[in-house]
């Protein structure tokens, strides 16, 4: 991640080994001609899923265990818009007893920094239930914990 003196610290593409690439429609846009704020966490969710899918992990969260999204955030740093396609970068950020929290950004074209970036967090619950149950440990070891 980088800072300068007037931008808060902002993540770089180095940040991120997996990339999910997604096409922008013009229906993304809204009325000021950059992509509508909701949309960037159907980004992040888009690419979450598609990290865990690339990484053999969406089996790992499935099954008896359900993984909601309990808290987001999304911090922006300059406008995305409607034509183009954006790379979102996601790594595993913290793994704790039932939760787990992506890092995302938004990367446009070959810019090293992000346009926009945030957190996604889940928590394993039982579908029987809908109680919070440890992480399971195949996802601790894929992650090197």
């Amino acid at each position: 991640m980088t800072q300068t003196p007037d931008r808060p610290t902002q993540a770089v593409s180095s940040d991120f080994e997996f990339f999910e690439t997604i096409t922008l429609r013009y229906a993304d846009n809204d009325g000021h001609g950059h992509v509508n704020n909701a949309h960037y966490y159907s980004f992040f969710d888009t690419a979450v899923e598609g990290y865990l899918r690339a990484k053999g992990m969406r089996d790992v969260l499935s099954g008896s265990i359900s993984t909601p999204v309990v808290a987001s955030s999304c911090r922006y740093f300059e406008e995305v818009a409607f034509p183009g396609t954006i790379s979102v970068g996601v790594r595993v950020e913290r793994i704790g007893q039932t939760s787990i929290t992506y890092l995302v950004a938004i990367f446009v074209n070959e810019e090293q920094l992000a346009r926009a970036q945030g957190t996604f967090t889940t928590v394993a619950t039982s579908r029987d239930t809908g109680r919070p149950v440890e992480v399971p440990q195949a996802f601790r070891q894929a992650h090197g914990l």
